[in-house]
């Protein structure tokens, strides 16, 4: 009877042992990764919606701000936990692109 109890703990605690093992992680994106070849084509005193038609709507929308966007992108791989992340951000004078700033610039 004791030699069953002991058998079936012991079963049991392996496979828990085994299967923790066995962990999936997911990677976490947030935001949207910006194709650098559409940042290229970013360009001085282009309008807001030239601009939205070519990198699509911003992240952020500062409502103190309205000149300001940002676009940003934010990874964390499961399987190491690497991080990656990208800000770019876009200042409006009026309707027209005034100034690139943050990781991602036009080359």
């Amino acid at each position: 009877m004791i030699l069953r109890l002991l058998q079936t703990v012991l079963i049991i605690g392996l496979a828990i042992v085994a299967l923790s093992g066995c962990v999936y992680r997911m990677d976490i994106p947030q935001g949207q990764r910006i194709d650098p070849a559409l940042v290229d084509q970013l360009e001085i005193g282009m309008s807001r919606k030239q601009v939205e038609f070519l990198l699509g709507t911003p992240s952020i929308v500062d409502l103190h701000h309205p000149d300001l966007w940002h676009y940003v992108f934010y990874l964390k791989t499961g399987k190491d936990g690497k991080v990656e992340k990208s800000v770019m951000r876009l200042t409006f004078s009026g309707d027209l692109l005034a100034r690139i700033d943050g990781d991602l610039i036009p080359g």
